[in-house]
């Protein structure tokens, strides 16, 4: 009884929140993790490689609908479960860059006038990395948004009283046996132009940043 064009915009509302609030968190976990292993090496390195391998070697969808399955529906609990398990790919970026310019003349310089590690990993190293940082997370968005689509359309994701592109999907498998096609082809729209917008986005970022 809602109108198609009314629930398309409010899903976007819920979808789009979704995506940014879990990519900020996924973000922020992988950049402060990657930064400790890149950053002290050693068993600090070991103990997050192996954290980062047990989360990397179960499937990620499986992953995501484990947590789900155990936390429950709920959009605080969708954005939980897309940051927590969604970290691993930034990580492994982040690590990276800190192996690699912790040994640089610069950070030496910091460290022989008496910077303490913390201000040499976020006051000196982090902005140099940033432009890695901004293109994941804007690639991160995309993932999560399609990821909270199709958790919703599973019937894990936001509650059903909510409105999502997800349960939008949902319903319209329903409507389809009686020829109602608009819903699935509203949903599908918008998503197909978010994702096909954040998409040239993050090559102008990564054109624009990436040196």
């Amino acid at each position: 009884g809602r109108a198609v064009l009314a629930k398309t915009i409010k899903g976007g509302e819920a979808s789009i929140f979704v995506g940014f609030a879990a990519a900020l968190l996924a973000v922020l976990l992988g950049t402060v993790l990657g930064a400790l292993a890149g950053y002290f090496g050693g068993r600090v390195n070991d103990l997050l490689e192996w954290f980062y391998n047990v989360f990397t070697s179960i499937p990620y969808i499986l992953l995501i609908l484990a947590f789900a399955a155990v936390l429950g529906k709920g959009l605080t609990t969708v954005i939980m479960i897309l940051g927590i398990t969604g970290w691993t790919g930034i990580y492994r970026l982040v690590r990276a860059e800190y192996l690699k310019h912790a040994a640089r003349d610069y950070v030496r310089a910091a460290e022989a006038i008496g910077a303490s590690d913390a201000r040499r990993m976020f006051i000196h190293i982090l902005p140099n990395i940033s432009h890695v940082i901004l293109i994941q997370l804007s690639q991160y968005v995309v993932q999560f948004i399609k990821a909270e689509v199709i958790l919703s359309f599973l019937g894990f994701g936001v509650p059903v009283e909510m409105v999502s592109w997800g349960t939008m999907l949902a319903e319209a498998q329903n409507e389809l046996v009686i020829g109602k096609w608009w819903q699935l082809t509203a949903a599908g729209a918008a998503m197909a132009v978010l994702v096909t917008a954040f998409s040239l986005l993050t090559d102008a970022l990564r054109d624009a940043l990436d040196p």
